[in-house]
């Protein structure tokens, strides 16, 4: 089994109000199969037998799809394996004896929680301003009774694949969330139950985002490369032409 030795340079800062700094910490033989994530789990393992505190991460599926595990590697958000979340992230990616710097996602939006983790509620408060259909539709109608064609229904999956891991916004230098609020407009805005409130949503997002301290899109496009599910950011610019729609 091929074994790999690693020198990682982790954030410590146990708590939001707490200073923070790097440790130095090295893993010797291990082995290339093991993701990102579980190589911080044995890490943990050899803290906590020390008698040391644990290094602090989010995670929860570890299959790439619940967005929550997400931080920097080496200044990268998500690290550098393009459309892959850092649970899904292999050892087997890096060189032998090769330095990791894991910090978490740097944005105002975000605050720190402790060591790898921040605080994306921000998202949530966004989505609850008008990410969702508040129209009373009644029963779910037969499947074949509203016809959707086929680039129009493959658009909207392709932006309803958003996991809302944050990437985007630890990416931009200007720290956006257009990318994801543009996707979350765009999953509904292709679909005839998201049209009743179409602009009214825009809006709301948007605004809402402004709110929560993100900044606005700096055109760089680092957005749609860190992304793990690869939305594109032509939907940006769709989602500001969204606002000002006819109703």
């Amino acid at each position: 089994m091929p074994t790999i030795s690693l020198t990682l340079r982790i954030w410590r800062q146990a708590g939001p109000d707490q200073p923070g700094g790097f440790e130095v910490h090295g893993l010797e033989g291990v082995s290339t199969d093991l993701s990102l994530l579980e190589a911080l789990d044995l890490l943990n393992e050899r803290l906590i037998a020390a008698g040391g505190r644990p290094v602090g991460f989010e995670h929860d599926c570890r299959e790439g799809i619940c967005g929550s595990c997400g931080f920097l590697v080496n200044g990268q958000a998500q690290g550098p394996q393009r459309a892959t979340s850092v649970c899904q992230l292999y050892l087997r990616q890096f060189r032998d004896g090769a330095v990791l710097t894991l910090e978490p996602f740097r944005a105002r939006a975000f605050p720190v929680l402790q060591d790898l983790a921040v605080d994306r509620s921000a998202f949530d408060r966004i989505i609850a301003s008008g990410g969702y259909c508040s129209i009373n539709t009644g029963s779910a109608p037969e499947a074949n009774a509203l016809l959707i064609g086929r680039e129009q229904a493959a658009q909207a999956f392709d932006t309803a694949a958003c996991i809302g891991c944050g990437a985007c916004v630890a990416s931009c230098r200007n720290a956006s969330a257009s990318l994801f609020v543009a996707a979350k407009l765009a999953h509904l805005g292709q679909l005839p139950q998201g049209q009743p409130e179409r602009r009214q949503r825009a809006r709301a997002m948007q605004d809402r985002m402004v709110s929560e301290g993100f900044g606005s899109c700096s055109s760089h496009l680092e957005c749609e490369a860190a992304c793990p599910k690869q939305i594109s950011a032509d939907w940006i610019s769709w989602m500001h032409r969204e606002s000002w729609r006819r109703p």
